[in-house]
Formats: C-alpha cells, sequence, structure tokens
C-alpha cells in the first residue's frame, strides 16, 4: 500500500493537470477544513484529497489512486456516521463539486448528481409539488444515503429510496463508466441498490419522484416513565396505520428552543409524525393519537422540505457522534424495559435513540430483490450519542454501547448499514445476510483487487 506522502513531485503535478477541480494537500492552507466530516470524533489525514467537479476527474482519480497502489475513500455529503468518506494518508475522492438537480415533468423523474445533498433536491423538486423519499436531516448526502437503502419519512407511503431509484452512473474500479439500470448491467444495478459505495462511484442518480406539496406533521411527547406503554401501543398502532401516516418513535431530551420552557433538558418518549395524505382524514386516523393524552404535541400543515430541515439547527456539522444500531421485529417487554431504562439516563441533551418502522411499500418489496435483507423487520433502529464537547466523547460512547448491548440480544441480527460505524467483517456480513454471498460475487467481478474498500465493505469472493 502505497502513501500519497512522499510520492514523486512530477508524478503528483502531472496528476493536477488533468483535474478541473481542485486537488487539495495536506500543506494547502484550506486542508484542515476540507478534511472536516459531519462527524467531529472523526479525525483523519488524507494524502491528498480530490475535489471533482466532473465525471472526467472522477476517472481520472481512479486510474490514478488505482496505478499507484493508493487507499481511495469517496466521499459524497459527508454524513457517514464512522467517517468512511475519509481515509488516512490515501486519497479521498470528493464529489462535493458534481451538484445539479434535474426534473422532469414528463414523467415526474429527477436526476442528482453524486455531490448532492438531500436538502438542494427537496428544494428543486418542491417547485413541482414532487418529494423523493430519502432521510431525516436536510445536509446528509444523496449517494451515501441511498447506496445504503434510504429509511426516512416516506418509507411507508412510496419504500425506501433505493426503491425508487431508476438508474446511475457510475465509475468502475477499472476507470470505465458505465450506466446501470433494470436493463442494463441488472446485476449491478441490483447492487447498488443497498449495497453502499462497493461497487463503484456513482456520479448521478435518477429517481422516481411522487406528487407531494405538503405534510401534517411533527412531535408528541410523553414523559420517560411511559415508555413502555406507549411502546406497546405504538407497536400495535404503527404497522395498521394508514400508509400516509408514518412516525418514528423516539426516547429523547428537549435540548432547548424552539420547544417551551418547561420541557427543556427532560426526558421524554417521542413520536414524530408524518402524513402524506388528505388533510380532511387527519383527524380521524390521529384520534388514536391523541387519545394517548401526550404531555406536548406541535403538529401541523407544513411544506415537504419544512419537515426534512426540521431537525438541521439542532443537529450541525462537527459534533461528536458515535452510532450503534440493530433491526427489530417486535417491540416485546424486554425491548421496552431496556428502552425505559436508558432513555431515562440520557447523558446529553442531543444523544437519543430511534426506531422507524419498516412497513407499508418497503415491506412488501422481497427480502432478495435488493441487498436490503431486512424487509420484514418491523423497524430499524439507531441510538446516538451525541454532543458538541470533545470532553463528553468517553460518556456518549458508553451510554451507547451499554444501551445497543442490552438491546441486541433480543434483536434480529444485522443492521440498516447507514447507521452503522466501522464495526467490521462479521457485522456487514449480518446486515447483508442471505444477499451477502450475491454481493460477493458481483463484487469480484467489478472490483477483484477491492479497490473500493474504506466502506461496510463487501469482500470479493474467493
Amino acid at each position: 500500500m502505497e502513501m500519497v506522502i512522499g510520492m514523486d513531485a512530477d508524478l503528483i503535478a502531472s496528476f493536477k493537470k488533468e483535474i478541473r477541480g481542485e486537488v487539495v494537500m495536506p500543506s494547502d492552507g484550506s486542508y484542515n477544513s476540507i478534511r472536516k466530516v459531519y462527524n467531529g470524533m472523526i479525525d483523519k489525514h488524507p494524502g491528498m484529497i480530490v475535489k471533482c467537479v466532473d465525471v472526467a476527474d472522477v476517472i481520472a482519480s481512479v486510474n490514478f489512486g488505482r496505478e499507484n497502489d493508493l487507499l481511495i475513500a469517496v466521499r459524497g455529503g459527508g454524513h457517514n456516521g464512522g467517517g468512511l468518506g475519509l481515509c488516512d494518508d490515501g486519497m479521498v475522492i470528493d464529489l462535493s463539486g458534481i451538484k445539479f438537480v434535474q426534473v422532469d415533468t414528463s414523467n415526474n423523474t429527477v436526476r442528482v448528481g453524486g455531490g448532492n445533498i438531500w436538502g438542494e433536491v427537496d428544494h428543486a423538486t418542491h417547485a413541482f409539488g414532487l418529494a423523493i423519499p430519502s432521510g431525516m436531516i436536510s445536509t446528509t448526502g444523496v449517494g451515501g444515503l441511498t447506496l445504503g437503502g434510504g429509511v426516512g419519512y416516506l418509507t411507508r407511503k412510496y419504500g425506501l429510496t433505493i426503491d425508487n431509484l431508476l438508474e446511475a452512473d457510475m465509475v468502475l474500479a477499472d476507470g470505465s463508466f458505465v450506466t446501470v439500470n433494470a436493463k442494463q448491467h441488472p446485476d449491478l444495478f441490483w447492487a447498488i441498490r443497498g449495497g453502499g459505495g462497493n461497487f463503484g462511484i456513482v456520479t448521478s442518480f435518477k429517481f422516481q419522484a411522487h406528487p407531494l406539496k405538503t405534510v401534517i406533521g411533527g412531535p408528541t411527547l410523553w414523559p420517560i416513565e411511559q415508555t413502555e406503554e406507549i411502546m406497546a401501543w405504538y407497536d400495535e398502532f404503527i404497522h395498521k396505520a394508514p400508509e400516509d401516516l408514518n412516525g418514528f418513535i423516539a426516547t429523547m431530551v428537549i435540548p432547548g428552543p424552539p420547544f417551551p420552557e418547561h420541557l427543556h433538558n427532560k426526558q421524554f418518549c417521542g413520536i414524530v409524525w408524518c402524513y402524506t395524505g388528505h388533510s380532511d382524514k387527519f383527524e380521524e386516523i390521529f384520534k388514536p393519537v391523541l387519545d394517548k393524552k401526550p404531555l406536548f404535541q406541535h403538529v401541523g400543515e407544513m411544506p415537504y422540505p419544512s419537515i426534512q430541515t426540521m431537525f438541521d439547527g439542532l443537529l450541525p456539522p462537527g459534533l461528536q457522534w458515535y452510532w450503534r444500531a440493530d433491526f427489530f421485529n417486535k417491540l416485546g417487554t424486554e425491548i421496552r424495559s431496556a428502552h425505559l431504562k436508558y432513555g431515562s439516563k440520557i447523558p446529553t441533551p442531543l444523544s437519543q435513540m430511534h426506531l422507524y418502522p419498516i412497513s407499508g411499500a418497503a415491506g412488501r418489496v422481497g427480502n432478495t430483490d435488493t441487498p436490503w435483507a431486512y424487509r420484514d423487520a418491523k423497524y430499524a433502529g439507531v441510538i446516538v450519542g451525541v454532543d458538541p464537547d470533545a470532553a463528553n466523547a468517553g460518556k456518549i460512547t458508553n451510554w451507547c454501547k451499554d444501551y445497543y448491548n442490552e438491546l441486541h440480544p433480543h434483536s434480529s441480527g444485522g443492521a440498516y448499514s447507514n447507521f452503522m460505524m466501522n464495526e467490521g467483517q462479521e457485522r456487514v456480513k449480518a446486515s447483508y445476510k442471505h444477499n451477502y454471498q450475491r454481493l460477493a460475487h458481483i463484487k469480484k467481478h467489478h472490483d477483484p483487487n477491492n479497490l473500493f474498500r474504506v466502506n461496510q465493505n463487501i469482500l470479493p469472493s474467493s
């Protein structure tokens, strides 16, 4: 494995001439700000960051990295929990300069650049009364979220993000460029719908969008002491509710404004709702929620981009993050009591646990139709320790690990890859289950030397 440091200066100079974007070296003044990612706990020092502006830059970078045996990381939005958009010593191929959103109103499809973030996509599609299912935070990158699956507010109604992916343009490990869809390179098209960045660098995505202008959404809160009761009720209610209604359940602390002062710094069991149906039916559908007498509710009509940005202000880039995740089939007694126990001792105001329902449209896709192997799980769960202060890194990490260790024996085994840190090969295998072998076979065909390995890595089959 070569390092960029100590590489022949003429070689680097001639590579720079091939790139229309910018090649940032450790000696450059902008290096320290550019190497930062969303998770402030990640502190990696790449040998070179290539800020690509087009496909030609990506091809040149892949070829240079491969020919010089460099470790390659690929960065889109930089939101990855484990910091897998960066590496030490090697080359980072940064796609943040490849941005465009093109809406085709004749068939409601949308073409998006590999470096876009979801807020940019929502802004462009909203003008046409359209939306693409994505995540929960608008600063998340389109590439990472999509390639890992894409769980969010529209999962029950329109499926995962990958269920709405029609096509992608990719640069492969040998530097070749391909367009993949149901007819062209169907094996690759299957693999990238959940298999992560293992198979190549996606420079553009084509999605099916759906008519959606406004939603009715927002949080309802109950005292943390009611966690077990509310979770048992929610477990029964959410999967039988009309698919227009989504709501993820959480243990959380109210950190401060815009919430009223009497709620600040207290622990709650909360549900954040998002309803996409006709407003005249909402009251009747939502009545069982209000019958549970929430202590606080702030649920109202808003443009779809508003719910997507609701938590952006609380979770800016640069906070310390520690992640742990699992899938769950049901919220049984042991699970509910663990949520009460750890939800009652959340260490910092931004640390939280979420359970996202996987049912409705997402649950109707087969377990082998895409690499996303847990279509029959009822929840994708995630625990995050979050705090602005690096001095609290140990505190948030320990709480997160303890919470996870108590829940994991009652889980379905694997985790949603976008919620994972760098947790090793066995964890990756558990998360792809029966689909792992097929992924490994496709990996061997398209990336036999595992050039793209700074990710939730699928090893080429031997």
